[in-house]
């Protein structure tokens, strides 16, 4: 439905030349969403992640999954502001190892997996999904690396812009910073059903639109954008586990993403958004579903050839169950995750390189690294940073 411009334009002069800044309406939508445009994307979205929350009954230990899961999302999140950090950059630096790309790129990372544990410990400690949480998140989310000098945790107090070298020359302005305030406190309102209830895959979509539309702060808004979803669906109880990130379906699907952004705010085409979002749920959640089940064949698998080897069995298999986790490690991190001695972790490792389960990736005789590579590969499939020409 084409209901015309969402918003409002507030002309301004800036350096000498006028710049027409964004304001959006107040969700929700006016004329209502038509529901029945995307009723049947939405019911299938629904299904697909309900499929996805029982992802636990597939895995011995569901935990295992969304560790690793999590910082898969923090990668392609920041794939998507342009980091070119892989998942195994940030294993190896999570074990003080030094990453194959620079280390701003894989602090940014870091930062992003931060910023989500810290927004799910105040959401389950009862924290309400606010404002003062959104900049929490984001204080977190530029602590450190680049980004550290632009107001961490405080929405802007100066003009930015999407595209373009200046403000008159962007693709789009959002908001003047005098307005960015009002703004948000109407998102606000509205993540908290003000003035009604909104069903949660649609809050969710809407929502993000609107956070990306206001873009109040400096930098870091695609990535608190995109945390935004996972944790509102969280906070709805669509989902026991934040394990629906969106980051994989926006990075393969990035031109048309921005399309839409710009085509709500223009033509208020929120159905148009929504089929596109309902679909990456569905594609998304269907994913993890085939990752875990393909991780939980692997490591029944694994398993089973493990069991074979003897009296060692048991010391192997509590190696390899860490492996699961962290699919990159040292023999000391293994030795305190599993608690088993130097000689004992070390020669479990030695029967897990002969099953050819696990893998060296080092060339030294201290500190070296073992990947359990087919875990790795399975985590990691469609993860490419896309590098520029």
């Amino acid at each position: 439905m084409h209901r015309g411009l969402t918003g409002e334009y507030s002309v301004r002069n800036l350096s000498g030349e006028e710049v027409r800044a964004f304001v959006p309406n107040a969700l929700p939508p006016i004329p209502p969403l038509d529901v029945g445009a995307f009723r049947k994307k939405h019911e299938r979205a629904l299904l697909a992640l309900g499929r996805l929350d029982s992802v636990s009954s597939l895995l011995p230990d569901a935990k295992l999954f969304l560790y690793s899961y999590v910082r898969k999302e923090a990668v392609l999140s920041s794939q998507i502001e342009g980091t070119q950090s892989t998942l195994s950059d940030l294993l190896l630096f999570e074990l003080e190892e030094t990453p194959g790309v620079p280390m701003d790129d894989v602090v940014e990372v870091s930062s992003y997996v931060a910023a989500l544990e810290h927004g799910l410990k105040r959401l389950r400690s009862g924290f309400p999904l606010s404002n003062r949480l959104i900049r929490e998140i984001h204080e977190v989310l530029l602590s450190k690396g680049r980004g550290s000098g632009k107001m961490p945790g405080e929405f802007r107090t100066t003009q930015n812009w999407i595209g373009g070298s200046r403000p008159g020359n962007a693709l789009y302005v959002p908001p003047p910073p005098e307005r960015v305030e009002e703004c948000m406190g109407e998102l606000e309102r509205f993540l908290n059903d003000e003035p009604g209830r909104t069903l949660p895959l649609e809050k969710a979509a809407l929502a993000h639109v609107q956070f990306e539309t206001i873009h109040p702060f400096l930098d870091g808004n695609g990535r608190v954008g995109r945390l935004l979803i996972t944790l509102l669906l969280w906070k709805e109880g669509v989902l026991a586990e934040p394990m629906l990130y969106l980051s994989l379906y926006l990075k393969q699907n990035r031109s048309r993403y921005y399309e839409l952004l710009q085509e709500v705010r223009m033509n208020g085409d929120w159905e148009a958004w929504l089929d596109f979002f309902a679909d990456g749920v569905e594609k998304t959640s269907e994913g993890a579903v085939d990752t875990a089940r393909a991780l939980a064949r692997l490591f029944e698998k694994d398993r089973d050839r493990i069991e074979k080897v003897g009296r060692s069995a048991g010391s192997v298999l509590r190696v390899h169950h860490e492996l699961q986790k962290r699919p990159l490690s040292t023999i000391s991190r293994l030795c305190v995750a599993t608690r088993l001695t130097v000689p004992t972790v070390t020669k479990s490792i030695g029967t897990l390189e002969t099953l050819g389960i696990v893998r060296e990736v080092t060339t030294r005789k201290r500190g070296r690294v073992f990947s359990y590579v087919a875990n790795l590969r399975l985590l990691t499939q469609g993860m490419e940073p896309r590098r520029e020409e």
